[in-house]
Parts: structure tokens; sequence; C-alpha cells
């Protein structure tokens, strides 16, 4: 037991590492955040924008800025949480294929990586739910981090998937930007008179907006909308595990897998079983680049 967290710890010391290396990362969520959320209170008209949340079937008519930050906190922690992901994925490739072949425990890395995601996106929706509510309060802040919570989880697995197949940086940041834009813009009852429109349900953050929407303007539960999101989480995370287990996969043939060496020679006992060196141990000389 001692072993496994032992290799639990310093794939997720590494991963924590990796996180805080992305300094333009770490200055998006100290300042974009906060600085569109301002702007989005300061330059949106305060008038009523009614809109039927179709997870409750109510008509809410939040000022329209306040409805305008809800937006943007949740664009801001999914481009975050995607861009970081995405990063550390695409980065880190190389020196999590050499952790695997030197016989450290995909599942141990999987695991840290899924640690520091939950760490760096509770992290990132508190931050956000504490400057949205800065003029004013939601009814109900704690489900409200909570959907954004879950929106940005759903958004870091996506980033772990497109750092895992595309080949170019550029396109996975072109491809989480793009996504999270539509995504949110099409679900903003000030820019999108189809916000209410059946086909919403199947974007990424659907779940997350009607919670979030439902939290921040009534007293109303976000129970259903959270389960929704969820779902979108679980399978993006599950599409994460594969790519990444793909990824990382064993490349030597399977009659070189099953090949050992003769440890045998002269005066050498043959039925003494031969050393096998104890999985992870190479690992521990290997360093990220």
């Amino acid at each position: 037991m001692r072993r496994h967290w032992s290799l639990f710890t310093t794939a997720s010391r590494y991963a924590l590492i990796g996180h805080a290396r992305n300094r333009f990362a770490m200055l998006l969520v100290v300042l974009y955040i906060p600085v569109w959320i301002a702007l989005a209170y300061v330059t949106i008209p305060d008038r009523p924008a009614p809109f039927r949340l179709r997870a409750t079937g109510e008509v809410l008519t939040p000022p329209g800025n306040h409805l305008t930050q809800i937006t943007g906190a949740l664009n801001a922690v999914t481009l975050i949480a995607g861009f970081m992901m995405f990063a550390a994925t695409f980065t880190g490739g190389a020196f999590d294929r050499r952790l695997a072949m030197a016989g450290y425990p995909r599942h141990h890395l999987v695991l840290a990586k899924l640690s520091a995601l939950t760490l760096v996106c509770a992290a990132v929706a508190a931050y956000a739910t504490a400057a949205a509510g800065f003029a004013w309060s939601p009814r109900q802040p704690f489900m409200l981090a909570a959907a954004l919570f879950c929106a940005a989880l759903t958004y870091g697995a996506l980033g772990v998937v497109f750092g895992s197949v595309l080949r170019r940086e550029v396109e996975g940041m072109f491809a989480i930007l793009m996504i999270s834009i539509i995504d949110v813009a099409l679900q903003n009852p000030l820019s999108s008179s189809g916000s209410d429109s059946a086909v919403v349900r199947f974007l990424p953050s659907y779940g997350a907006v009607q919670a979030s929407m439902s939290a921040a303007f009534s007293t109303a539960p976000v129970a259903e909308g959270l389960a929704i999101q969820l779902l979108w989480l679980l399978g993006a995370a599950l599409a994460g595990f594969m790519v990444f287990r793909q990824r990382t996969r064993d490349a030597l043939p399977p009659e070189r897998k099953r090949r050992t060496p003769d440890h045998s020679g002269p005066g050498a006992d043959a039925s003494a079983p031969a050393h096998t060196p104890e999985p992870g141990a190479a690992a521990q000389r290997v360093r990220p680049t």
C-alpha cells in the first residue's frame, strides 16, 4: 500500500509542477476571470432579460449584466481548464510514454492527472464564483460553484483528448476555443434567440448552464442539470482515459515481451528464478525534460 501511495504522490507532484509552470494559464486565472466578469457587469445594460429555463420550465428575468456574468464565468472556466489540460498533455506526452515504458503503472499516472485536474478546476470554479458574486449575491452560491466545477472538469477531460490526438499545439488551442465559444454563446439568451431550443441539449456544457442559471437566479433544485453534466463528464473522462492508454501502450512486439533472458550458466542453479525488477523502479530514474 505504501508503494502505491508513493507512486501516486510522485506522479501527482509532477502533474502539479507541470501546471504551475504554465505561467500563461496562471495569468488567465488571476486576471482574465475577474476582468471579463467586471466588464460584463459594467458594460452590459441591467435591463431585465426574460428567458425560459428548460431544466425547470420557469421563466427567469435577471438583469442582463448579471446574466452575462454567469455565461462569462462559464466560458472562462471552460477555456482555462481546457487550455491547461491540453498544454499539460501535449507537452508531457513524451515523458508519460517514457514513464510507462520504464514500468511506471499507467493507473497511477491517470489518477494523478485526475487529481491535479480536480484541484485546478475546484480552485478556478471557486475563484470565478467569488468574482461573479462580488457585486451581487447568487441565490445558491455553492450550487453555482458546483456547476462551474463540473463544466471545467468536462473541458479539462476534453483537453486531455485533444492533447493526445492532435499533432500541433495551435490545433488544440483553436479547437478548445471554438467549442467553448459556440457552446456557451448558443445558450446565452442575450446573444441567441434559440437558447431554449432542443438542439442545445446536446452541447457539452448544457447541464452546467442550466444548473448555473438556476443556482444564480432562483431557488429551484439544480440536480437535473448537474446530472446531465456528469454524463458529459464521464464520457469525456472515458475518452481521455482510452486515448491516454493508447498513447502510452508498450510498443514492443508480443514475441519480445514473452522472451526472457537466460541467466543460467556454469555453476548456476537453473531452478532459481531470474531476478525481475520491481515495476516502477526504473521510472524513478526518469526525470521530466
